[in-house]
């Protein structure tokens, strides 16, 4: 089976980290990169050995080769960024959040399913097998019924201007609030029947952190934490009727640890060696479009519109609109 020909738009650390792992991977070629600048994207190119290297992306989007396009671009272009590939026949693997707002998100995914091209979210624990590990456990019966859970992802990162620029749809929630709603779906599923939230803004007027409350059908709950101004432990916690769970780092789960009733640790999952944990979703991507997919099974399309969703909502409850989104 000939490799996949994978290109990426954009040329930042998180294209850095996914080009260092794919090009680990036989099973994908990664063959093209494009910067706003061709000498980024050349100098890009020549640290991972590229073949191709752009100027421009609509550039890449033309090349008849390039088969996969992973788009690592600010939050406010993914957008435009997706709507450009996919017009061009190319299938799309999206780094998180997927859009600005759930209107985006939806268009993407409406030309995506119209053009019979595979497009998905690159939410990356989503395609980990640690995301398994976890949904067995809880469907073990080892914790009794998961009723409670909390997860908080807090890195030191308020200096970065993308993350508190308004213009590139920056703030806490889009970059790792995102993690914690997802952690929270994969726990809980998506019907959500209250969000209750507070917020600490930036200067710029983006959430600086964030404190989220979502209820569920039930009596369940989720308490999620996020931050760009503070470190924090990065722990999702699972509590049930029968014991509780801990999942070490939620952004890339390093470990599980189950204890009984008396709070004795009874079992623990520790996450397989991995590349760098982004295989999984390039693996996933090529399997889609292997079989004529146009979303993957791990990230399915309509988990990505809920979580939009529930994203849009909290930035109401804060105030909060980008200068790009209509009025």
């Amino acid at each position: 089976m000939e490799p996949l020909k994978i290109g990426i738009m954009g040329t930042g650390r998180i294209a850095s980290l996914l080009a260092n792992t794919m090009i680990r991977m036989p099973q994908v070629n990664l063959y093209g990169t494009a910067s706003r600048s061709l000498e980024k994207a050349e100098e890009f190119a020549a640290r991972f050995s590229i073949k191709k290297a752009y100027g421009t992306y609509e550039e890449l989007t033309k090349d008849p080769e390039i088969q996969l396009i992973y788009i690592a671009t600010p939050h406010s272009e993914h957008y435009s960024n997706a709507k450009l590939c996919l017009e061009q026949g190319k299938h799309v693997l999206c780094e998180k959040s997927f859009a600005a707002n759930f209107t985006q998100a939806e268009e993407m995914i409406a030309l995506a399913e119209k053009k019979n091209l595979m497009i998905t979210e690159a939410m990356w624990v989503r395609y980990m097998p640690m995301a398994e590990t976890l949904k067995s456990v809880l469907e073990s019966g080892m914790i009794g019924e998961p009723m409670t859970l909390t997860a908080n992802l807090c890195y030191l990162v308020s200096e970065k201007p993308r993350l508190v620029k308004p213009e590139l749809a920056g703030g806490a929630l889009l970059d790792v609030g995102v993690y914690t709603l997802n952690f929270a779906s994969l726990v809980f599923g998506d019907d959500i029947s209250d969000i209750q939230s507070s917020v600490i803004k930036t200067d710029t007027g983006v959430d600086a952190q964030n404190s989220i409350t979502l209820c569920y059908p039930g009596g369940k709950m989720a308490i999620l934490n996020s931050s760009l101004r503070v470190l924090s432990d990065r722990q999702g916690i699972v509590y049930g009727t029968k014991g509780f769970l801990v999942v070490e780092n939620v952004n890339n789960f390093e470990s599980i640890r189950v204890y009984d009733t008396n709070r004795q640790l009874v079992e623990t999952h520790i996450r397989p060696e991995q590349i760098s944990g982004y295989e999984y979703q390039i693996e996933a991507s090529a399997e889609a479009i292997r079989n004529g997919w146009t979303e993957c099974q791990q990230m399915p399309h309509k988990t990505t519109l809920n979580i939009m969703k529930v994203m849009d909502e909290l930035r109401r409850q804060w105030g909060i609109r980008y200068p790009f989104e209509r009025q």
